[in-house]
Order: structure tokens, then sequence, then C-alpha cells
């Protein structure tokens, strides 16, 4: 993803969903998208098998349930 097309999904991403946002803090966005890009693009070289992929593993514990609340 080069620095261009970063910028220019983050700025009709943000069109979409009607969120004013001025250059500077679009450039921001799409400089971190950009890191974020680069991250998994490397990540993604060194596939992991389903038990070594911890957030498939993971379960979050239920809300405790509170006496008296409403729905308990």
């Amino acid at each position: 993803m080069t620095d261009e097309e970063a910028l220019n999904y983050v700025n009709t991403m943000a069109k979409a969903i009607d969120l004013p946002l001025d250059e500077v803090r679009a450039k921001n966005v799409a400089m971190h998208l950009g890191r974020t890009f680069g991250m998994v693009t490397a990540l993604k070289q060194y596939p992991l098998a389903p038990e070594q992929e911890l957030a498939e593993i993971f379960r979050p514990s239920p809300f405790p349930v509170v006496a008296g609340k409403e729905g308990a």
C-alpha cells in the first residue's frame, strides 16, 4: 500500500461515514494505517496453526451477575 493509496482510503472512508477529517489528521491516520499494513504484511509470512493463534483460543469470562440489577 502506497502513502497515496492509504490517504485515499482514509479520505474515502471518512467521507463514507460522514466523519469530518482535516488534511493533517487524515495524513496522520493514513501514516498509521500504512504502518499497520506493513506489520500485517510481515506477519503474514509466518502462518500459525490454529492452536498457536491465541485469539482463536481465548474466550472471555462472562460478566458476573449482580443481584438487584435489571436483567439479573
